[in-house]
């Protein structure tokens, strides 16, 4: 009888757990769904036909890739810790030391990491440094330290909050002395089509320094900050660039300020359609759409993407095309044989992936020849066009050759070449987590498609600018 209850248990379990694993499995299915269709909405707002080749897959692949992404709100932090803790002799509890293991620090540094920002849906880049001093002879294993990070990070966030929950998750867990947390964050800027097509400023980078600590870490001034800092100074990190909770500095995200800017001096209309639409995907996420700090969220996300709308500016486009040939001085200029390769470098730009609905930003080189006695392509006009077409759902491949394609009639020949380098937020979002790569993609037409020489010429002088730190 004994063995039969047992063995039914078991089989209650099993089946218990089967049911949980599958219903999982249908939420998350349904929460896919939710999302595709708000995509959906989002592209036919913007003009875009959501039947095209480059556009098929996109619902889906944003769903897949937001879900990845906020995977925290299904995860436990106890889940991770629970099994990690190792027993390690060391100092005794009443006694302050720095012998390592429990009793000395133990700092983890450069961990590299993104989170979306609840502000306006954007994913932002940190790098978070922990230290925690063991107590009651529990050391942590190390990676568990990362795992817990990126709980929270996957997550909506804003830096603060970030780190004050990575502080308490990991004190309440491990139950050290002590945790420290510093993060170091990056957000992208908001460039305005209306205010960039015809200027080439490149946009400032918003960046943050936060702090979190708990037992003898939790007040600033103590000494046990000391030692941490001083493992961070060479990282470039001082204490007193520390962002203090409570500052008047409190929007961090740019779109708190630029976009609100724009709005009262200029009132933008928002789709309600394109708004219920984001809303929805906080709920599809586990969000909670109505939560205070996220109220503004989807109409501030909607008027970012509605800089990439699908809109005519051919008028414009062909108005600078026509008054752009001018004599202003270029970058470089290279003798090769009869002629010179005129080349204009590092004209920045920004676009937003079509693939997944992410921005990407880089710089854009040019370079052609120029017949004697012509004029050469004002930069105005070559900043116009990387502008222009940057301001699409875009893929980089097709950016090239279309940069390409437009300057080769201003030639004689339509000898030209564009190198076009970029970071995409979606080379660390998606689970790939890859920071600091960059793609480069290259369009050669008439002469530079067949002369080797010409191309390694131009291509000399891209190496030069960017090592010399052009980009």
């Amino acid at each position: 009888m004994d063995c039969f209850d047992e063995a039914n248990g078991e089989l209650e379990n099993v089946v218990s757990v089967g049911c949980s694993e599958e219903g999982s499995e249908k939420e998350a299915k349904t929460d896919i769904g939710a999302i595709e269709d708000a995509v959906k909405v989002l592209l036919l707002a913007l003009g875009e036909d959501i039947n095209r080749e480059g556009l098929r897959k996109t619902p889906l692949r944003v769903a897949k890739a937001l879900r990845e992404g906020t995977r925290g709100y299904r995860q436990k932090v106890k889940d991770i810790v629970e099994g990690a803790l190792f027993p390690e002799a060391g100092l005794e509890n009443n006694r302050i030391g720095h012998a390592g293991g429990t009793g000395g620090l133990v700092v983890v540094r450069d961990l590299d990491l993104y989170s979306y920002c609840e502000s306006c849906l954007l994913p932002f880049q940190f790098k978070c440094h922990v230290g925690y001093v063991p107590s009651g002879q529990r050391v942590v294993g190390l990676s568990k330290l990362s795992r817990v990070v990126d709980v929270f990070a996957k997550r909506l966030q804003e830096p603060q909050r970030l780190a004050d929950e990575v502080c308490s998750a990991l004190h309440q867990e491990i139950l050290p002395a002590g945790v420290a947390i510093v993060l170091q964050c990056t957000h992208i800027p908001f460039p305005d089509i209306e205010s960039i097509f015809l200027e080439s400023n490149q946009q400032v980078w918003v960046k943050t320094l936060v702090l979190s600590g708990s037992g003898i870490f939790e007040n600033k001034s103590e000494d046990a900050w000391s030692d941490f800092f001083c493992l961070l100074r060479f990282r470039g990190i001082k204490i007193e660039n520390i962002h203090l909770r409570g500052s008047s500095d409190q929007c961090w995200c740019p779109s708190l300020t630029a976009l609100s800017a724009k709005v009262s001096s200029k009132i933008v209309p928002v789709n309600p359609a394109m708004v219920t639409a984001v809303s929805s995907i906080l709920d599809s996420l586990g969000e909670d759409s109505l939560r205070k700090e996220l109220a503004g969220t989807p109409s501030r996300f909607v008027k970012w993407l509605l800089n990439f709308q699908s809109i005519d500016m051919d008028v414009k486009l062909n108005r600078s095309l026509c008054d752009g040939i001018d004599t202003l001085n270029l970058d470089r200029e290279v003798n090769f044989n009869d002629r010179q390769i005129h080349s204009e470098l590092n004209l920045p730009f920004w676009s937003q992936c079509e693939h997944h609905i992410l921005p990407f930003h880089g710089v854009v080189h040019i370079g052609y020849f120029l017949s004697e006695g012509s004029n050469p392509i004002g930069k105005s006009l070559l900043q116009s066009v990387v502008h222009f077409y940057g301001f699409k759902l875009q893929v980089q491949e097709r950016l090239t050759r279309q940069i390409a394609e437009t300057i080769a009639p201003l030639l004689l020949g339509g000898h030209v070449i564009v190198v076009v380098e970029a970071s995409h937020t979606c080379m660390i979002s998606r689970g790939i987590e890859k920071f600091g790569s960059s793609t480069a993609t290259i369009a050669v037409l008439g002469r530079f498609s067949t002369d080797l020489a010409a191309r390694d010429a131009f291509l000399q002088c891209v190496a030069s600018a960017t090592t010399s730190g052009g980009q």
